[in-house]
């Protein structure tokens, strides 16, 4: 009897950790990009978000109807402070504490904040907002601590891959002499803290800046053939590479161990050389399945990933293709059949567009394309052993 007991207990606890890892995996969000003039309203966004199934989004600023229609939604979100209010923050505590309060605490109790980002894509060259990243950084840290909430809610900055000096071969990768001292005490910061740098990724912009070099199907993550070949790593798309170099710049900085999400990356569906909705659906099914089992440098972790973005937007600019980054066109319509994204109608897989005709969603499923079966299949088992147990035991 007690074998039995033995038995049936390691069935239940493997089958409950089977339901845990499927969970777990859930590491793709969508960024929310508002720079146009046709999108729905905050309120079906966040509908939008929950009915296909994304877990986690990515904003720029404290937009309050967005923050609102977010309450209850148990939508882990990633929540920037504007490039032109970083060096306001960074020179008084008190606004950095009233930025807190404003946009984080107000909402804590209904929102489910995950990162703060410290501005996006700041150019040290350019931008004399880098001279204050990380006194704003601190600040708000500073803010946060004070409502206990410092190890819940991670801040970090987002950047951008041109910061890099060299990048291939990736082992190589280094930062450029004239972003050194901006990224440096960055990466100090978020060691210290022990959270994750974000880095903004786009194979797209790699390959049309280098198309006599850069092969689309590596940009794509469908080569056959192509692969870099760099110590003991191998390289068999660009998205590895790109991101083995970032590893190798951050281990010069003395940032070897530190986390790094992927806060951007996507491809245009239109407006330019090799973007269309064929190349855009073949990246993000790819992207999909690549970042659930890691990269190379990092193998066996998944990669936390955001994908750019919810919506075409149409004052972006001022190339084309930057207005047609969306998953769905202003109107809800989804615009790619790909395998983990489902229609919510047997309509949507006839439309071609996975939207229903009265949603107008489909669905996404992260890295387990049953998912949902798992879950109840998982469900099912959990139930069988324990009617087995109580069966034996009385």
């Amino acid at each position: 009897m007690f074998i039995l007991f033995l038995l049936f207990t390691g069935l239940l606890l493997v089958f409950t950790g089977l339901e845990t890892t499927g969970i777990e995996a859930h590491s793709v969000g969508v960024c929310y990009g508002r720079v146009a003039n046709n999108l729905p309203p905050a309120k079906e966004v966040i509908d939008l978000y929950k009915t296909n199934g994304i877990e986690r989004m990515r904003i720029y600023d404290p937009d309050q109807p967005t923050l609102e229609a977010l309450r209850g939604s148990n939508i882990e979100l990633v929540i920037g402070v504007r490039n032109e209010d970083i060096q306001s923050i960074a020179n008084s505590v008190s606004l950095a504490t009233n930025w807190v309060q404003n946009n984080v605490l107000k909402y804590s109790q209904d929102v489910k904040f995950r990162y703060i980002v410290v501005g996006n894509e700041i150019d040290p060259n350019n931008d004399q907002a880098s001279n204050f990243v990380v006194l704003a950084m601190q600040n708000i840290y500073t803010s946060l601590a004070s409502a206990k909430l410092q190890n819940q809610i991670k801040i970090s900055t987002a950047i951008q891959m041109n910061l890099l000096g060299s990048s291939y071969p990736p082992s190589t990768g280094a930062f450029s002499d004239s972003s050194i001292s901006f990224i440096t005490p960055i990466v100090n910061f978020l060691v210290e803290n022990e959270a994750p740098l974000l880095v903004n990724m786009y194979t797209y912009f790699s390959y049309i800046s280098d198309p006599n070099n850069v092969d689309l199907s590596f940009a794509l993550f469908n080569s056959q053939t192509d692969k870099a070949i760099d110590g003991k790593y191998e390289y068999r798309n660009l998205f590895d590479a790109s991101l083995g170099a970032i590893y190798a710049a951050l281990e010069k900085v003395g940032g070897a161990n530190l986390e790094v999400v992927v806060s951007e990356s996507g491809w245009p569906s239109d407006g330019g050389v090799a973007a269309t909705v064929e190349n855009a659906q073949i990246y993000y099914e790819n992207l999909f399945n690549h970042v659930s089992s890691g990269t190379p440098n990092r193998p066996n972790q998944a990669l936390e990933t955001y994908l750019f973005a919810m919506f075409d937007e149409n004052q972006k600019g001022p190339a084309e293709t930057e207005r047609h980054f969306g998953l769905f066109t202003p109107n809800k319509q989804l615009k790619y059949q790909i395998t983990q994204m489902h229609g919510s109608s047997s309509s949507s897989s006839q439309s071609g567009l996975g939207s229903s005709s009265q949603s107008g969603q489909g669905g996404i499923t992260y890295f387990t394309s049953s998912s949902s079966t798992s879950r109840q299949s998982g469900g099912v088992i959990i139930y069988f052993c324990i009617s087995l147990l109580f069966i034996f035991f009385i």
